[in-house]
């Protein structure tokens, strides 16, 4: 499901970009003309997106031959060459955009989700990210942050119950929405995982009390809070900290004892990694 997914992806990108064609290219240079370029690295970070690149450049062209130097997850520096493209020259200018788009996309989600990781070396805590993703492009940017060294909390709302607090208020109550949930999985033979949103340590004794959820989410609460509700849940259910993570503060939360921490950080307001892709042998 995933290729076809990115398949259709690269298509809708294909017909976005060139439409009926790429007219400066076509005007400027000769159908047969061959050459060759590199995928050259400007900023430090991580490298992302490199199987997405060779799908884009096949789909343009069967004939481009890649020549890989590095891979999806290696740690980069500016001069870094990750790969070289050789074939028709048209081909490869009508490629050179949405090759890179994806590529500084991804690779600047990577190294960002590579920074968090790192704060929480030596402990158990896993990092997850969240639907705060571009509408269209949620899938590549989760891959993302697996290169980057992170998980995948749910891909949408059709892999996992999450009760937030809208839907605890329209619901009439913490009880009420775990009740139905119980019921519709019933009703409907579906076997998903239950995660709840806790605002407060009250919200945290009524999910106790009401039971049968897998996660309790402890949203926007303080490190002091956290430690109070770890303390409560006492490993009876899964525990996540989430809301206004930052890199400043995220290994103080993963101290408290939280067994994940989400954090829309990874995805949202990302600032993709430099770099380009240079004609050689000119």
């Amino acid at each position: 499901m995933h290729s076809d997914f990115i398949d259709a992806l690269i298509e809708i990108a294909i017909s976005e970009d060139i439409g009926d064609g790429d007219h400066t290219s076509q005007a400027c240079i000769p159908e047969t003309a061959e050459g060759n370029a590199r995928l050259l690295v400007k900023e430090e970070g991580i490298l992302a997106g490199m199987d997405i690149a060779e799908k884009v450049f096949k789909k343009i062209d069967p004939d481009l031959k890649i020549t890989s130097y590095l891979k999806d997850g290696d740690s980069i520096l500016p001069g870094d060459v990750a790969f070289e493209i050789s074939g028709r020259v048209v081909s490869i200018l009508k490629s050179e955009r949405l090759v890179l788009n994806f590529l500084q996309r991804m690779s600047g989600i990577a190294t960002r989700t590579n920074m968090f990781v790192w704060k929480l070396e030596g402990l158990r805590t896993i990092l997850l990210d969240t639907r705060k993703t571009t509408p269209g492009l949620r899938m590549i940017e989760k891959m993302a942050v697996k290169i980057g060294g992170g998980s995948n909390h749910r891909m949408g709302l059709h892999d996992m119950i999450l009760i937030k607090d809208n839907h605890i208020d329209f619901a009439g109550g913490i009880g009420k929405a775990i009740e139905h949930v119980r019921n519709y999985l019933l009703q409907t033979n579906r076997k998903l995982k239950l995660e709840v949103e806790a605002r407060s340590l009250d919200d945290v004794g009524e999910i106790l009390q009401a039971g049968h959820v897998d996660r309790i989410m402890l949203d926007n609460f303080s490190p002091e809070k956290t430690i109070e509700a770890v303390k409560m849940i006492n490993g009876r259910y899964e525990t996540e900290s989430s809301g206004n993570i930052t890199l400043e503060n995220i290994r103080e939360y993963a101290e408290c004892g939280v067994d994940y921490i989400s954090a829309g950080a990874l995805t949202h307001q990302i600032a993709s990694l430099d770099m380009s892709l240079k004609a050689v042998d000119f």
